[in-house]
């Protein structure tokens, strides 16, 4: 794996990992949005692993230094898809809210601040993570220009 692939990598957790904490500030600005036509709907960003290409599988595979074809190792992360969680949300009678229904409640987002804090949380580390990585291949390929260079 050359030093190109490996910033490759981290770049696109960096991306997919942005995209997540935009999902979740979302969220949380929303903890609270209600309306006519419905409360606000919790997101979620679904990833998957990218696949490795064929001939990068089939070369491991034949090297005995990797997963079999078509098993994705290596080759970053990509958001599937940002999903509208549909679980329903809390309902508080207050009669006097301009949103309430017939009843007088209203119903609240299902966004759930602690979770979205702790989803937060996790989102940062990983991307910290991969900054570090990305540190860790620039400092590794200056020291292979600076031997080179001897």
């Amino acid at each position: 794996m050359g030093i190109a692939r490996s910033l490759a990598i981290s770049a696109s957790a960096l991306t997919a990992e942005r995209l997540r904490m935009d999902v979740i500030a979302n969220n949380v600005a929303n903890v609270h949005t209600t309306g006519p036509e419905g409360p606000y709907k919790r997101q979620r960003v679904v990833f998957r692993a990218m696949s490795a290409g064929p001939f990068s599988s089939a070369l491991a595979e034949q090297m005995g230094v990797g997963p079999r074809q078509g098993d994705a190792v290596g080759s970053g992360v990509e958001v599937v898809r940002v999903e509208t969680d549909e679980a329903p949300g809390q309902r508080v009678y207050e009669p006097e809210n301009p949103d309430a229904d017939e009843g007088g409640y209203v119903t609240y987002p299902n966004v759930n601040i602690v979770s979205e804090m702790v989803d937060m949380l996790a989102a940062t580390k990983a991307y910290q993570a991969n900054v570090t990585v990305i540190n860790a291949t620039k400092a590794m390929a200056l020291k292979a220009i600076s031997i080179g260079g001897r």
